[in-house]
């Protein structure tokens, strides 16, 4: 069921991103007050944003460990990224006050996500598959669509080397990190029931 749900997950991204796409050259013709690429950044941002929810509650559903890492990993990613939405959206033609909005507004859709698809988890044990398989389609996704063909992009061998190492060493980065994480809460969670027998007697 978890390999299925991850080409599901695969697929539904597949069409989102080509939906939006369309959206944007149905539209390119026509005259609006900011660029029509702003609106897709928006939308765009608001669905990963959701993703992320949705990639968070499917990890704390797994375990806290999990979740930990997983929220931290969001985070290290969202910053920059909105970061430069924020930049892009000025040049785009939004005022500062109205980039603030939409980011905000934006960033709701991850607690929406997350608050969601938790409590479907939580009392629908047998979706926690589903979850997890879709979101590891979408993420996925995106490293095969966007971040992969980018480092392959590369214009020199040093910056295709410096990409490729950046990749290999968040994934060992997480992985240690998800590791150790796991390790610290099995072995808190064995002593508990040790210091609890103890202060008993």
């Amino acid at each position: 069921n978890v390999l299925f749900w991850t080409l599901a997950g695969m697929v539904i991204f597949f069409v989102l991103e080509s939906t939006l796409r369309w959206f944007h050259h149905h539209h390119e013709h026509h005259e609006h007050r900011t660029d029509p690429n702003a609106s897709l950044v928006v939308i765009g941002d608001t669905v990963h944003n959701f993703i992320d929810g949705v990639a968070i509650a499917a990890a704390f559903l797994i375990s806290v460990p999990t979740g930990i890492v997983t929220t931290l990993a969001v985070a290290a990613h969202e910053i920059p990224q909105e970061i430069g939405d924020f930049g892009l959206l000025l040049s785009k033609g939004y005022s500062r006050r109205q980039v603030l909005k939409v980011n905000i507004y934006s960033a709701l859709a991850t607690t929406v996500g997350a608050v969601i698809f938790f409590k479907l988890g939580t009392n629908n044990p047998s979706l926690i598959g589903a979850l997890i398989g879709m979101t590891a389609g979408f993420f996925i996704y995106i490293a095969t669509s966007d971040i992969i063909p980018s480092i392959h992009d590369a214009k020199d061998k040093r910056s295709l080397y410096i990409k490729s190492l950046l990749l290999v060493v968040g994934v060992v980065i997480v992985g240690t990190s998800t590791t150790l994480a796991h390790n610290y809460i099995n072995a808190d969670q064995h002593n508990q029931p040790a210091a609890s027998q103890q202060h008993s007697d």
